[in-house]
C-alpha cells in the first residue's frame, strides 16, 4: 500500500476533520489519515457481508493472536488467561484507577503526559500526584529522562497506590530502555505501588529504537504490573473498539475483571474482534513497516524545516509514537493562544501542552500522507512566525 495517498475523510462523521472548521488541516488528535491495513480491510469487509450483529463471542483465536504478536515483535508471550478485553485503552485505564485507589487515593503520572490521565484520575476523586519529567539536552536536541529521585519521594507518600505509565510516552516521545524501567519497576514495587503502563503507541519507533513491554523486564514486574494495550492507534482502528488488559497476577486481575464489569465495558464488537486477529498477522506487520518509514520520512523533514525556519524553537528527539514535541516557549503567550491563531489564521490545527500539563509546548500528529504533512508544516511555520513578530 502507498502511504502517499490522501483519503477524503471530511463528511465521513470523523472526530479529526469534522469538528475543526471548514479549510482546516487537522494535525491534532491521534489519528492517523492512512488507511487501514488491506488484510484489516479485507476481514471487516468480510464479516459485514455476514449481515448480522448481535452480541458478540470473543474465540480463543483473538488470545492466541496477541500472545502470538508480542511474542514474536516484543520479545514478550502473555498468556491467554492474563488477558481482559474491553472497548477502548481510556475505559481500560479508568478501570484500573477504579480497581486499585479509593476517592482521596493519590496516583503517580509523570507530565507532559496523555490529558486522559489526569481525568482518569479525577473522575474517580483522586489526586494527580505529578513527577514531572526533566528535559536533557544532548548533542543540542533536547529529550526527556525521568526524575527519579522526585518518583522516589512520590513512591513513598502513604496516599500514593498507583502509577499510570506511558511507555512509548505520549507526547514526549520517549521509548523506555531496560534500565530506566527497571528502576521504575524497582521504586513501585519497594513502596507497593501498582503500575499500569500504557503501551497503546508499542508499535511506533523511529529506526534504530526498540520497544521493551514493562512486563517483559522480569517475572516480578510481570506479576506486579497491569498492561494496557491494543491495535488501534498502529492500525487506524480506534472506532472499532478494542483493547486488552494483561495482568498476569489472579489478585490484580480479579479485581480489574471486577471493574470492567461494575462499570460495564465488558462488551466489544464483532469487528474489533476480527481487525485485532488480522492485523497481528505477518500481513499486517509487512503493512506497519511501511507505515513507520512513513512517519519517520515525515519527522526527519519536521526536524530540518525546524531547524531552518524556527531556529528559535525546540523539537525534543522523537524516539516513538507519531506525535512531535515542539517548545514553543520564547514566544511568551500560553499555546491555548497558540492554538487558536494558528486554527483561525493559518488554518491549522494543533494540539497546545497545557492539556498534557506543560504550558509552552505544541504536539503535532504527523501520521499523514507526506504532502499533507508539508503543507501543514509550513502553515505552523508561517503562524509560528506571525506571532514571533507581534512580540
Amino acid at each position: 500500500m502507498s502511504f502517499t495517498e490522501i483519503i477524503q475523510r471530511k463528511g465521513t462523521n470523523c472526530v479529526k476533520w469534522d469538528l475543526v472548521p471548514e479549510g482546516v488541516l487537522p494535525m491534532w488528535v491521534a489519528d492517523m489519515d492512512f488507511e487501514t491495513a488491506p488484510c484489516v480491510m479485507e476481514a471487516v469487509r468480510k464479516r459485514a457481508g455476514h449481515g448480522a450483529f448481535g452480541y458478540t463471542a470473543v474465540p480463543a483465536s483473538y488470545y492466541e493472536s496477541v500472545c502470538n504478536w508480542f511474542a514474536e515483535h516484543h520479545g514478550w508471550r502473555p498468556d491467554p488467561s492474563w488477558i481482559i478485553y474491553c472497548p477502548g485503552l481510556v475505559p481500560a485505564m479508568s478501570a484500573c484507577v477504579s480497581a486499585f485507589t479509593r476517592p482521596g487515593d493519590k496516583v503517580i503520572i509523570m507530565s507532559p503526559v496523555y490529558n486522559c490521565f489526569f481525568s482518569s484520575i479525577r473522575n474517580y476523586g483522586c489526586t494527580v500526584l505529578d513527577v514531572p519529567l526533566l528535559t536533557v539536552e544532548e548533542g543540542g536536541v533536547p529529550h526527556y529522562e525521568i526524575d527519579f529521585e522526585g518518583l522516589e519521594r512520590a513512591a513513598s507518600d502513604p496516599d500514593a497506590k498507583l502509577m499510570l505509565f506511558c511507555s512509548p510516552h505520549n507526547p514526549a516521545g520517549r521509548v523506555w530502555n531496560r534500565s530506566e524501567l527497571e528502576r521504575v519497576g524497582r521504586i513501585c514495587l519497594e513502596h507497593g505501588i501498582v503500575p499500569v503502563s500504557d503501551e497503546i503507541h508499542c508499535e511506533f519507533t523511529q529506526p534504530g529504537v526498540e520497544f521493551m513491554p514493562f512486563a517483559s523486564v522480569c517475572p516480578e514486574f510481570e506479576r506486579a504490573c497491569v498492561t494496557l494495550n491494543s491495535p488501534s492507534k498502529a492500525f487506524n482502528i480506534a472506532g472499532l473498539q478494542i483493547s486488552n488488559i494483561i495482568v498476569a497476577d489472579p489478585d490484580l486481575r480479579a479485581r480489574v475483571n471486577r471493574a470492567v464489569n461494575v462499570n460495564e465495558i465488558c462488551d466489544v464488537n464483532p469487528f474489533g474482534v476480527v481487525a485485532l486477529q488480522a492485523a497481528y498477522t505477518p500481513e499486517g506487520f509487512e503493512w506497519l513497516q511501511g507505515l513507520n518509514e512513513c512517519i519517520a520520512g515525515n519527522y526527519k523533514r519536521l526536524v530540518a524545516a525546524v531547524a531552518r525556519d524556527l531556529p528559535w524553537c525546540r523539537l525534543y528527539r522523537l524516539e516513538g509514537t507519531y506525535l512531535a514535541w515542539l517548545d514553543c516557549k520564547a514566544l511568551g503567550i500560553s499555546t491555548v493562544e497558540v492554538e487558536k491563531s494558528l486554527t483561525e489564521v493559518e488554518k491549522v490545527r494543533i494540539n497546545n501542552g497545557v492539556m498534557y500539563g506543560q504550558d509552552g509546548f505544541i504536539r503535532i500528529n504527523m501520521a499523514c500522507p507526506p504532502s499533507m504533512f508539508d503543507d501543514g508544516v509550513g502553515r505552523i511555520v508561517r503562524g509560528l512566525n506571525r506571532l514571533k513578530e507581534q512580540i
